[in-house]
């Protein structure tokens, strides 16, 4: 009898230190998200970026979930209250978000933040395009991430603002920085040397928006496309022959469309033109989980590596 208790005395402490252990795992797990700085982005792309620099030191909220796209949102209450109670909320700028419906100014309006004390543009640095023939500030060209030099332009914003924001982790911030920012100048390298090996004239790059012309630029090729920025869903006939007759009149070998489009007017512009479509490619998002293209510098690579290919020629069935 007497063994008996024992035994039940020892099960009752070895419960309430299993209990006591569960409670402070709990509360060491609370005590680390309050330590965290919240933070909200307007896309994908940059809460990749941020979760890059930051680490465990923050917590990221995108507003604009994987594979959306974010030139037109529609606000949800989650929305408001994550950026109301955020420490800093990163948006891309060149009226990504700021045009159309202009989305994210009214979150900003509604949640009573400011423009450089509570939200930073992370494109603050970039030297912006322009819309075919406009030079106003409404008109730029938001797709400048696709350049990987103004990917690291932002990784710079979004480095300062976080070490001003939480200065006592400052330097995990900056050391995080030096790490991804080597890595990324090393894939624009080497996509740099890839495409000077692609004959002039079959340099041009054919999507359905507007999107590359950062991309186009940086990496030597010509853009085309049938529609300029992502308002419509289907190219319009006058569009359609444009596009149709550039392809015709150039030596370009294949086609590409963005995971983020409707694919039927490409399957078109493909068909009346005898040229397949290559891949699909990522523009205003990343992919989803365990996809080839699931954060910024996976998606570019794959890109670069998409592109690169198909204008050279070679074969899906050679990879």
């Amino acid at each position: 009898m007497k063994r008996k208790f024992i035994l039940g005395v020892l099960a009752l402490g070895m419960l309430s230190a299993c209990g006591n252990s569960s409670t402070n795992e709990s509360t060491s797990d609370s005590s680390k998200k309050e330590e965290q700085l919240s933070v909200v982005t307007t896309n994908s792309i940059l809460s990749d970026m941020v979760k890059e620099i930051g680490g465990d030191e923050v917590a990221i909220h995108s507003i604009v979930p994987i594979g959306t796209d974010p030139h037109e949102h529609e606000v949800l209450p989650e929305d408001i209250k994550k950026a109301s109670d955020a420490d800093v909320i990163f948006y891309n700028g060149l009226n990504l978000e700021t045009g159309g419906n202009g989305w994210f100014v009214k979150l900003m309006e509604t949640t009573n933040k400011k423009e450089g004390t509570d939200y930073f543009s992370v494109s603050k640095a970039v030297e912006p395009l322009y819309l075919e023939g406009k030079t106003d500030a409404s008109s730029m060209d938001p797709h400048a991430w696709l350049d990987i030099t103004n990917g690291i332009r932002y990784v710079d914003e979004i480095t300062e603002v976080l070490s001003k924001k939480d200065p006592d982790n400052a330097s995990t911030y900056q050391k995080n920085e030096e790490v991804y920012v080597k890595k990324l100048q090393e894939l624009h390298n080497e996509a740099l040397s890839e495409f000077a090996d692609i004959p002039q004239s079959k340099k041009l790059l054919v999507t359905s928006e507007g999107a590359f012309k950062y991309f186009s630029k940086a990496y030597g090729l010509e853009a085309a496309y049938i529609w300029e920025i992502n308002t419509e869903s289907q190219g319009t006939p006058d569009q359609m022959k444009q596009i149709v007759d550039k392809v015709k009149s150039s030596e370009v070998p294949v086609l590409f469309v963005e995971t983020s489009v409707d694919h039927r007017s490409m399957e078109r512009v493909a068909k009346e033109t005898g040229k397949e479509i290559y891949s699909e490619i990522y523009t205003d998002s990343i992919g989803k989980p365990g996809s080839n293209g699931d954060s910024y510098f996976n998606m570019m690579k794959w890109n670069l590596d998409q592109i690169h290919e198909g204008l050279a020629g070679k074969s899906k069935t050679d990879k």
